[in-house]
């Protein structure tokens, strides 16, 4: 604490020597926040391969290196390399542009040091020094103002808040204890912060991690970053996937082994096994739909910083929004004009071209009641305003000089213009301010002010800020020290707000189709929360919980209460976090928006958060998951579609791996146990990866997203990657086709057939099987038919691969050899694509079915669609017409 002695009023004047400021420097640090620890190549590197999905790629490829298998050890550590390069160069690109989008690094500072004025980086700024601050310019450190001329500040990083604050001079024999920003004629000023209006000189209280944007920034090192669903369920996957082909393989050595007496090929045919039912394209897709996905999000306008949070999208239930910025422009314009007993409604700024005549002297010592070049954006919505009207009042502001500004202080809440018209030699005074200050320049009497304030009450009603606008003409030769002395005529209101962005309403009612709940969290007043939330269509409820009731709350009340409430106001910084953690405590996948210091922390704890580009804060993005780099609100939605879509196909090609896994794994265990010749080499297991690799990670990534994607609620948070619906969709398709080859292959060799024509059979049948499931788990909703109007250029150059490559191993003589196959004649063939196809047919079926608008539960197709688990997703009634 510091109070105000003679040694304190000497530095107001000389400010600090340069030996004491270096002094300061060294023993307090640079005036800087603490940056993140960049993270190099080899970092980055070493982040991607630390993950699960990678260490399985990696052991997969070391084992089959190991084993011999040259050709499955190339390809997995191919992908290896390759989604590596893929990751790293998204990350570098991704810290490249927030590189660029920095705005608030290190401001210059114009500082009083041994009573000269000396520009310096706003890093070397030092406790003690005195800061000359002007209209346009960030506050570099905390401060307390000792001098100031009309000084008005947007603290909306730190609180929220839309609207500027007038600030005071420190003029207490009291004790300084900082306060929290916040609030009008307060005398503190905060780092990061911007000077709206007018000058002031500071006095440096604190810098660097000791301001209140430091103090925001050591919360958030506090907060950790939430695993994502997808990738706890990974873990799991690897772990079961490991146990189950490490037991299977042992069973399958021993049982050879005992049945044939032959280790060495049961050593083979278990080294088979393990290539059937190793699942090394779960790593493979799991990671190239999350690089992918974060590619195809960019083109949205969304930067993806932590690419797991691309899969959480589509399962995000609340989106938590700052009004400020987010829904709001940030920007102020005049909704509402009184003058001469009438209102007129202002629906843009060209309006005013058809303004009603009794408005046009509101409207004009409105303008001339702002500054030439303003930086208040109150004062520069009502020069936009004026511009469609420049001609009419040109002549006037062209002739005019501005020879003096009555600053607002504590006791008059209004601020006056005085212009000197030369044509005359008189002066003409525009005073703009609160209305009760604008009567009492006016001289109102009671009966006057009273009607006054009807109107006022009618326009705070709207939730607007109100200007009162007065004009008066002065004819002496030197103007007055003090404004009361003008004779005012009062001339009218000015209503004005911070508009909503046109995008949102739309946007918002696309949440909650989508099954999203929406929540305002905001600094500003309830008032003025309830009418933004009426403007957008926030789902109705006027009940509004606030920052000071929070405090009342314990844990337990919250997360019960928030439940229902959508609209919280007056929240400061460490409430917005406490309320994200609430969320999350009632099972909720969050969604934070937000732009300023002040969310960073709440940015951080949500599952996915998402700051501002534009607009936003280095802190606040730094902290985020994603960035908008256009600061647009339907951005967020399109991600969240996008999201979904992507784990929809992610499932689909995770449906097709497990699925096209079971009758391969099958027929290398069958032959085993039934003493069959074996169908499967491990030639044929790697032919069948050219298919099975690029089609689960390339072609599936690529399918359009399904019809009413965003007309459906979000999944639920525990719905495991296989849950028991996609597990029976899966499973039922693998074993459909493995019934089938089981049918096919002994068949064949009963009937007399070769083994290599037995082989042949079964392998073509499984191929067109191979190629039938890739088509038919493109969508879950729309028969194969209609599918096949869907672009996918990806999916017809593995068809078509595979169409081409087949023939040349079934008739090419020396591909035959290593393939151990009999020539197939055309009834062969016939065979095969029949049985292939049949072995899908099924699941067309049921979706066909669950597509007919006549089909009821009572019926027997419906209650089997039931029973198998296998419910397929209705289409929306236009779709199904």
């Amino acid at each position: 604490m510091l109070a105000p002695t003679e040694e304190y009023k000497n530095k107001v004047i000389t400010g600090l020597s340069e030996d004491e400021a270096t002094s300061r420097l060294r023993n307090e640090g640079y005036n800087e926040l603490p940056k993140p620890k960049k993270r190099t190549f080899l970092v980055l590197t070493t982040e991607v391969v630390s993950e699960p999905m990678f260490l399985l790629l990696i052991v997969g490829g070391i084992i089959y290196m190991i084993l011999g298998d040259l050709q499955e050890a190339l390809m997995l550590l191919g992908f290896v390399f390759l989604i590596i390069g893929i990751t790293v160069y998204q990350e570098r690109k991704t810290e490249r542009t927030l590189e660029a989008l920095k705005e608030l690094s290190s401001p210059k500072a114009l500082v009083i040091r041994e009573e000269q004025q000396k520009h310096i980086p706003g890093r070397e700024v030092v406790r003690g020094d005195l800061v000359l601050l002007s209209e346009g310019e960030r506050i570099p450190a905390d401060g307390v103002v000792v001098s100031s001329l009309n000084l008005s500040t947007d603290e909306s990083l730190l609180t929220g808040e839309s609207l500027p604050v007038r600030k005071s001079v420190w003029e207490s024999e009291e004790p300084l204890v900082m306060d929290r920003p916040g609030g009008s004629d307060s005398p503190f000023v905060y780092s990061g912060t911007l000077v709206v209006q007018g000058q002031a000189l500071a006095r440096v209280l604190a810098t660097g991690p000791r301001t209140e944007m430091g103090r925001i920034g050591k919360a958030l090192q506090k907060v950790e970053t939430a695993k994502t669903p997808l990738q706890k369920q990974t873990r799991k996957l690897v772990r079961l996937f490991a146990v189950i082909g490490i037991c299977l393989c042992i069973l399958v050595v021993v049982v050879y082994g005992i049945n044939r007496g032959n280790w060495l090929e049961g050593f083979l045919v278990g080294i088979t096994l393990a290539m059937a039912i190793m699942p090394n394209e779960f790593p493979v897709v799991l990671t190239i739909f999350l690089a992918l996905g974060a590619w195809r999000i960019s083109q949205q306008r969304v930067l993806t910083r932590r690419v797991p949070a691309v899969e959480t999208l589509g399962a995000a239930t609340v989106l938590c929004v700052d009004k400020t910025g987010t829904l709001t422009m940030n920007r102020m314009s005049v909704k509402q004009l009184f003058a001469n007993k009438q209102f007129y409604e202002v629906a843009a700024a060209r309006d005013a071209e058809n303004l009603p005549a009794q408005f046009h002297r509101l409207l004009e010592y409105g303008v001339l009641a702002c500054p030439p070049d303003p930086f208040d954006p109150m004062e520069k919505a009502i020069r936009e305003l004026g511009k469609c009207r420049e001609e009419e009042f040109g002549y006037r502001h062209g002739q005019l000089e501005l020879v003096n500004e009555y600053p607002l202080s504590r006791k008059l809440l209004a601020m006056s213009l005085a212009w000197k018209v030369p044509a005359s030699g008189g002066y003409v005074i525009a005073a703009k301010g609160a209305p009760e200050a604008v009567a009492e320049l006016c001289r109102f009497s009671p009966a006057q002010s009273e009607e006054l304030l009807g109107q006022v009450a009618r326009l705070a009603a709207r939730d607007l800020r109100i200007l009162a606008v007065a004009e008066a003409h002065y004819m002496e030769d030197s103007l007055p020290a003090d404004q009361r002395a003008f004779n005012f005529e009062f001339l009218g209101l000015l209503g004005l707000a911070d508009p909503v962005r046109p995008t949102v309403p739309a946007s918002l009612q696309e949440c909650y189709r989508a099954g999203i709940r929406v929540i305002m969290i905001t600094g500003d007043y309830p008032g003025t929360a309830q009418s933004i939330a009426r403007q957008i269509g926030l789902v109705p409820n006027n009940e509004v919980i606030t920052g000071p009731e929070l405090d009342r709350m314990e844990d337990a009340e919250l997360e019960k209460r928030i439940r229902t409430v959508n609209i919280f106001a007056r929240v400061v910084p460490e409430q917005k976090l406490r309320l994200v953690m609430a969320l999350k405590a009632n099972g909720e996948i969050v969604a934070m928006t937000g732009d300023g210091v002040n969310d960073a922390p709440a940015l951080k704890a949500a599952h996915i958060g998402i700051a501002m580009g534009e607009r936003g804060t280095d802190v606040a993005r730094e902290a985020a998951a994603l960035v908008l780099l256009d600061d647009d609100f339907s951005s967020i939605v399109r991600a969240i579609k996008m999201g979904r879509r992507i784990f929809d196909n992610l499932k689909k090609g995770m449906v097709y791996i497990l699925a096209i896994h079971v009758p391969i794994a099958g027929m290398s265990i069958l032959p085993v146990i039934f003493g069959w010749p074996l169908m499967l080499l491990p030639v044929h297991i790697a032919f069948l990866h050219l298919i099975i690799d690029p089609a689960c990670s390339v072609v599936f990534e690529a399918e359009a997203e399904e019809a009413g994607v965003m007309q459906r609620p979000p999944r639920s948070p525990r719905e495991p990657l296989f849950s028991r619906r996609t597990l029976g969709i899966s499973l039922g398709q693998g074993i459909s086709v493995l019934v089938l080859l089981a049918l096919i292959f002994p068949m064949a060799l009963y009937l007399g057939e070769g083994e290599g024509e037995a082989r042949a059979l079964a392998f073509t049948t499984l191929i067109v099987a191979n190629l039938a499931l890739i088509f038919t788990n493109r969508s879950w909703s729309q028969t194969v038919f209609k599918t096949f109007r869907l672009p996918n250029t990806a999916l017809w150059w593995v068809v078509g691969g595979a169409l081409v490559v087949l023939p040349l191993v079934l008739y090419l003589p020396l591909l035959r050899e290593l393939f151990r196959f009999s020539t197939l004649n055309l009834l062969d063939l016939a065979l095969c694509l029949v049985a292939g196809l049949v072995s899908t047919g099924w699941f067309e079926f049921l979706k066909y079915i669950r597509n007919r608008p006549a089909v009821t539960p009572r019926r027997a197709a419906g209650r089997t669609i039931e029973t198998v688990l296998c419910e397929v997703p209705k289409l929306p009634e236009k779709e199904r017409s």
